[in-house]
Order: structure tokens, then C-alpha cells, then sequence
């Protein structure tokens, strides 16, 4: 999944983050991701933030996923990267934000959330689209599910 990105009116070039769509097998086998409710407007959403200078995207993702979370040992899946873009206001003016996300399997369900969130959630699928806030972000937690989970091909 992938969108063009885009820019504001004034041609500035969109603001860019990075973050982990963050999956956990339960005890029964059945796959969990993780949902965080931000502190600020309380949105549903994945650990993600900005890109620090000399950060390439993925480095960027972890960092912030470990900042968020507190989980330290994060397995990337390989090859799966979805790409979210979309505007917001900030004070009284439009920015565009690019956010870039990765899937990484954990072993734990211990979360230590960091300031910027006041709740988590492991959840399965269904659910996790329920209470994800954003459009957006349900579309890329439906790239992950279909790349973790390719429909069968018919022959």
C-alpha cells in the first residue's frame, strides 16, 4: 500500500514520520496487534513519529516504537512497507505529513507506554479495525493483515 505524496499549498514538502505496525501471537495462536490511544485528541493508531536527521526510515521506526511501547526486541518482517499520507491542521495552518510503517513481530505483550499515550490495546483484527480512528491508518493495518495473511490463488 502506497499513496503519492503530497505538499501544501506553499510547497512545502510534507512533514515525515515512521512507525511500527506491531503484531504478538497469543497463546491460543491467534495474532494481536497493537493499538496506542494518543494522550492528545485521543486517536487510535500505531507507534510511530518523526524522523531525526541522519535517521533512515526504518532505524526512525524502531527507535519510536521502542520509545512508545517499551519493547526492545521487535522482529521486522521482511519486504512489508505501507506508506500513509494526509493533512492536517496545526495552528490554524494546513501540513501535510507523510508516515511510513513497518511490521514487526514481538514476543511480549508487556507494553510501558511513554507520555504521548494514556492506553494500549492488543487486539485481533476485527477489532483492531474497529477501533483504529483514522481511515488511513485502517488501510494500512489492512496491508499488513493481507501481507501476513495472502489470499489464497486459485489456479
Amino acid at each position: 500500500m502506497s499513496t503519492k505524496s503530497t505538499s501544501t499549498d506553499e510547497g512545502e514538502p510534507p512533514e515525515r514520520s515512521a512507525g511500527f505496525v506491531l503484531f504478538s501471537i497469543g497463546e491460543e495462536g491467534e495474532r494481536r496487534f497493537l493499538l496506542l490511544r494518543h494522550r492528545n485528541g485521543g486517536h487510535w493508531g500505531f507507534p510511530k513519529g518523526r524522523i531525526e536527521a541522519g535517521e533512515d526510515d526504518r532505524i526512525a521506526a524502531l527507535r519510536e516504537a521502542r520509545e512508545e511501547t517499551g519493547i526492545d526486541e521487535i522482529e521486522p518482517i521482511p519486504s512489508f512497507r505501507a506508506t500513509s499520507t494526509y493533512q492536517f491542521i496545526r495552528n490554524g495552518s494546513p501540513v501535510s505529513k507523510e508516515a511510513t510503517y513497518f511490521l514487526g513481530r514481538v514476543g511480549s505483550d508487556d507494553v510501558v507506554l511513554s507520555d504521548e499515550h494514556v492506553e494500549c490495546r492488543w487486539l485481533a483484527y476485527p477489532s483492531a479495525w474497529e477501533i483504529l480512528t483514522y481511515a488511513k491508518t485502517r488501510e494500512v493495518l489492512r496491508a499488513a493483515n493481507l501481507y501476513l495473511d495472502p489470499p489464497a490463488v486459485s489456479k
